[in-house]
């Protein structure tokens, strides 16, 4: 399969959304693109690096392409995550359930807390201080870092400890991380310029 971008990775969920109130054995992307307002174009190349070319005047065979989506969607395992910084930022994340779709949950919060909290939607929210306890314990890869800039290398370096392999920063500074740890860092600041800049544009 090849490399999914992130249009594409962006749209799967609504292919499988409709996929799995569909009857029959086959579907067209005809068909498919009507349903969900795509361009036919568009679905026939975002299934094609999902699952190969459909068979003419057949369609794909409903039932593998919805496999297909959802092992691409990571649903077969869904991947735990947890957060540190249980600000706004960290909890409106915390509670937001649409990282489900993507085969993720976050499944607790780190903070500068004494004891055990919860978040308004029932998650925990620990000590910082138990954090490579629980990844270790619960086999967490992904950590989200939503702390101030001035505490984001040393909770950063506390994630690499707790054999954190993947890092979502939205903390301003820039991180030194070791090379196998995968950083994508998150600039709320220059998305909101970008829009303004296209908004300015003739």
């Amino acid at each position: 399969m090849n490399s999914l971008s992130k249009a594409t990775l962006g749209r799967l969920p609504a292919y499988l959304k409709y996929l799995r109130t569909v009857d029959g054995e086959h579907i067209s992307s005809a068909s498919i693109a009507k349903a969900l307002g795509f361009g036919e174009v568009q679905v026939r190349k975002d299934l094609a690096a999902v699952s190969g070319k459909g068979k003419p005047k057949i369609g794909y065979e409903t039932k593998s392409l919805l496999n297909r989506l959802e092992c691409c969607l990571g649903l077969e395992h869904r991947e735990q995550a947890i957060l540190a910084g249980a600000g706004k930022l960290g909890r409106a994340l915390l509670d937001y359930d649409g990282f489900a779709d993507y085969g993720v949950e976050i499944s607790a919060a780190f903070d500068c807390v004494k004891t055990m909290q919860l978040s308004e939607g029932g998650k925990p929210i620990y000590p910082i201080e138990e954090m490579q306890d629980y990844c270790f314990r619960n086999g967490i890869r992904i950590g989200i870092l939503t702390v101030p800039g001035s505490a984001a290398q040393e909770v950063c370096d506390l994630m690499v400890k707790s054999n954190i392999s993947a890092v979502w920063s939205f903390a301003p500074v820039s991180l030194k991380l070791p090379e196998n740890v995968v950083l994508l860092r998150e600039n709320l600041a220059l998305s909101l310029a970008h829009l303004q800049n296209q908004l300015s544009r003739p």
